[in-house]
């Protein structure tokens, strides 16, 4: 198969095999770069020349030798890092439909996370918001520690695919060094669509919704590359494109099963301009008892139990047929949700410091008298 366009291709044209694995140069001189799925520069400056170049086709750690999530990663978001808290390693899925802010996030993320390294791919993204995400989101602050992978929608699915295990190859090269890398993929539903392309032309069945077995499998192997090992990290943040706000379509439930935690945002939310639209129920990070002191953890329960306490009373109280007096937890939510939804909402650009997060937290937690 072809990484470019076929034109000029025939039948009878000579192949050389080169009798190796494909190989991308790796190491510092890739930070402030914008490349493709072969390592080509898509930022107009010099081909990239490193002095050492890495395989494609790497192994993932053993399971035995990978070290335990046991710090939490910050990113500079309150609703993440008070109620759903990161950790070193994790592997996360954010859920959403089309348009409600997985890029922004991302973005917002990429330049104010811990990390020493940001390796970013944008697979199958519209060509128009390459840019935007670079300039706006990103920012010069957070260009210059990351390295930037881009497929369009146009490329042929096996440069979309390429431009993934080639970001992984470079991650894995920093992770070596020891390094504690933040690795960005948006977004892991084209990456599998890619993969269903090439899949059913090379004969595969088709399985749930077309795609056929190889398209989960390639799922399993790029989030299993992520993680802890003995000597540095890469902690996996990846979008996933919720295809018609069904939550329970394929790449979705394959992603869920596989993830270490799941970050749903809802439009719901969105359309309010709740930003970031997390919805805090249907969310959870699996290591945030590892990751958060237990202060903290009961604190974020506390808010849980508030939140949970005005969602089941949610449609009484639009229609007004709550009466007040009714339930003493449903009373304080609705007095306590103005903070609330204060503390979880974030102006861009104003990332918030791990101890503010967790100091804001213990107070809203402290004015909700009943036990979770």
């Amino acid at each position: 198969m072809c990484f470019h366009e076929t034109e000029g291709l025939s039948n009878g044209l000579e192949i050389e095999a080169l009798g190796r694995t494909a190989r991308t140069p790796v190491g510092p001189a890739l930070l402030g770069r914008v490349l493709n799925g072969i390592a080509e520069p898509l930022d107009g400056l010099e081909p990239v020349r490193g002095p050492r170049k890495r395989s494609t086709l790497l192994k993932p750690p053993s399971a035995l030798m990978r070290p335990p999530v046991t710090k939490a990663f910050v990113t500079g978001q309150r609703v993440i890092d008070g109620l759903l808290t990161f950790g070193v390693g994790q592997r996360v899925g954010l859920f959403a439909g089309s348009g409600v802010g997985k890029s922004t996030l991302l973005g917002e993320i990429a330049r104010f996370g811990v990390a020493d390294v940001n390796v970013i791919v944008l697979v199958g993204e519209r060509g128009r918001e390459v840019r935007p995400f670079l300039e706006d989101c990103l920012q010069q602050q957070g260009l210059e520690r990351s390295v930037v992978f881009v497929a369009t929608s146009d490329e042929s699915p096996l440069m979309r695919i390429r431009a993934v295990t080639t970001a992984l190859a470079v991650a894995d090269d920093f992770r070596s060094r020891g390094a504690h890398v933040l690795f960005l993929l948006d977004s892991l539903t084209r990456l599998a669509t890619a993969q269903r392309e090439i899949g059913l032309q090379r004969g595969e069945p088709p399985g749930a919704r077309g795609f056929p077995p190889s398209a989960m499998q390639l799922l399993a192997t790029v989030l299993e590359r992520l993680g802890n090992d003995e000597r540095g990290s890469i902690t996996g943040i990846l979008t996933v494109l919720v295809d018609g706000d069904d939550h329970n379509e394929p790449v979705t439930d394959a992603a869920r099963s596989i993830l270490d935690g799941h970050v749903v945002l809802t439009r719901r939310l969105a359309e309010r301009g709740h930003f970031p639209a997390v919805d805090v129920l249907k969310s959870v990070s699996r290591v945030f008892r590892e990751v958060a002191t237990e202060p903290h953890r009961d604190a974020a329960m506390k808010l849980r139990a508030l939140l949970a306490a005005y969602d089941e009373a949610y449609d009484l109280i639009q229609i007004g047929a709550y009466v007040a007096g009714s339930s003493p937890q449903v009373d304080r939510a609705v007095q306590l949700l103005p903070a609330v939804n204060a503390f979880l909402c974030q102006r861009i650009e104003s990332p918030c410091p791990f101890e503010e997060t967790r100091k804001g937290l213990l107070q809203l937690a402290q004015a909700w008298p009943f036990q979770p």
